[in-house]
């Protein structure tokens, strides 16, 4: 067995009593009405609840970023970590936190509640862990222009294409929606 491979996986494990693991989840969640009440504050204030819960439930957070409107959290858990029930504990615990030292949330939201029902609980392979960790930490750079944000990839897909084309290699074609005909 090669010694490399084996320290290489050895020193991604976490022991626990009895058994070994390495399970890391991309979480994301929004706001109810996707309502951007993340700001002014209650954003850091999010972020530093969200990690005395990891400490509190024993859950560690490799990545977060609190948008206004969602958050994403890469997470490393052991296998008790029941998803529903964490996230429930999460979006409970910082919903009645934030409502009670940011009242003014309450005007942009109604019925009383903070979160979007659903959410969004991914795995994360080791392959994929240092992409996901990037994609999370560059949320905020890729928002751009109030509504939504500017897709890198498409940028660089689109400079990709005009190479293409400036170098001669591709003959635009275009179809006549009537005739069908490509001209």
């Amino acid at each position: 067995m090669d010694n490399k491979v084996y320290n290489k996986i050895k020193q991604d494990l976490t022991h626990g009593r009895g058994y070994v693991y390495s399970l890391q989840y991309h979480l994301v969640w929004c706001t109810k009405y996707r309502r951007k009440v993340l700001t002014k504050g209650a954003d850091e204030e999010c972020r530093a609840l969200l990690l005395s819960l990891a400490e509190e439930y024993r859950f560690r957070i490799l990545a977060m970023e609190v948008m206004p409107d969602h958050i994403h959290l890469l997470i490393d858990a052991s296998p008790q970590f029941h998803i529903p029930d964490m996230i429930r504990i999460m979006k409970g615990v910082t919903a009645r936190k934030l409502f009670l030292t940011h009242p003014e949330m309450k005007e942009k939201l109604w019925g009383g509640h903070l979160w979007n029902p659903s959410y969004c609980a991914v795995t994360v392979s080791e392959r994929s862990l240092a992409q996901v960790e990037e994609y999370i930490r560059s949320q905020k750079e890729k928002e751009w222009g109030g509504k939504g944000r500017r897709p890198r990839d498409l940028e660089r897909l689109q400079a990709y294409h005009r190479e293409i084309i400036d170098a001669g290699d591709i003959r635009l074609q275009s179809r006549d929606p009537e005739t069908e005909e490509t001209t």
